[in-house]
């Protein structure tokens, strides 16, 4: 006698919980290797505990929340008629299960769990999609246009001589992104994959217009600025810097986190980052107070992931049960 079939309904089920468990462990693999392996270097470093490290620590972690702030209100935007539906409260926690999300490789995780989010509220599929476009070509102009000003402005012409792949290319990626703030030309590129996937085109009112992309251009510097100063409350614990650096220091943090987050393959930009910090602190410092610096900024950041975690469970208990990211 053969035994019963599982039912469509229970076969969903036990799929959804396998896909949950699988990402899951593979966020906490990640981050577990990130905070041991960096947590191992700085302990042999014997550097001793500073009060600037929580400061810098809370300061990584709140920069996600006000990146989902601003996200949130751009849905808004341009999705009026359900302006009352997507609260700021709501934004934080899909942002911040999003950025945990980043561990795996190529932003996927982060994009799915906004566009799943956004079948379960209610909200436009695609219009969610254009938004996690639009958040992150933003995230990405306000790290590299300022820290390429303010390193130029340091380190003068000469930076582009052995260093010349660490500023070119990521100015040669500005170019298609500042061209999806040109409302027209985004439009006309969505819609080409739209027309074969969806049979249909996405509506105009889903972009911004060129005024609105500019704007959110400068608001979405807030992140960035809290980041930088993280950093160079940190350096402050590891070596001898003076005002002179700050600026510097704090625009190579930025630039490496952009560049970390270009290298799509690999897990939340591990290694790529700490290589970039060290190549232009470098500049100004010794190699191997660089190098420490770069770890411990590893580390106080993904110890600020686990803030955003503990943010996350505290807040979501909040949202409807149904609409839970």
């Amino acid at each position: 006698m053969t035994e019963p079939a599982l039912s469509p309904r229970w076969a969903k089920r036990a799929l959804r919980w396998a896909i949950t468990v699988l990402i899951v462990g593979v966020v906490a693999y990640f981050f577990a290797v990130a905070l041991w392996e960096n947590w191992d270097r700085i302990a042999a470093e014997h550097l001793a505990f500073d009060l600037l490290w929580v400061v810098a620590t809370l300061l990584f972690a709140v920069a996600v929340p006000v990146t989902g702030l601003l996200w949130g209100r751009m849905v808004r935007l341009l999705d009026p008629s359900r302006e009352s539906r997507v609260t700021p409260l709501e934004a934080i926690v899909v942002q911040c299960a999003s950025w945990l999300l980043k561990y795996i490789p190529g932003q996927v995780g982060s994009v799915v769990n906004k566009v799943v989010w956004a079948g379960k509220k209610g909200v436009s599929r695609s219009l969610v999609a254009i938004t996690f476009v639009y958040e992150n070509v933003f995230l990405q102009i306000a790290s590299l246009v300022p820290s390429v000003v303010i390193l130029l402005a340091s380190l003068g012409p000469q930076i582009f001589g052995d260093n010349a792949t660490l500023l070119v290319l990521p100015l040669l990626v500005l170019i298609p992104m500042v061209a999806v703030g040109y409302k027209p030309f985004f439009h006309a590129l969505v819609n080409v994959p739209a027309r074969r996937v969806l049979k249909s085109e996405v509506p105009p009112d889903y972009f911004l217009t060129s005024w609105q992309a500019v704007r959110f251009s400068f608001e979405f510097l807030c992140p960035r600025i809290l980041n930088g100063v993280g950093f160079v409350l940190l350096a402050e614990t590891a070596t001898d810097i003076g005002p002179a650096q700050w600026l510097p220091f704090a625009a190579a943090y930025v630039l490496a986190g952009a560049v970390g987050i270009l290298a799509f393959f690999v897990p939340s930009g591990l290694g790529v980052r700490e290589a970039v910090i060290v190549l232009i602190l470098s500049q100004y410092i010794p190699v191997p107070e660089a190098i420490v610096i770069s770890l411990l900024a590893r580390l106080l950041s993904t110890l600020g992931d686990g803030l955003i975690a503990l943010l996350y469970v505290g807040l979501r208990r909040a949202i409807p049960k149904e609409h839970r990211p």
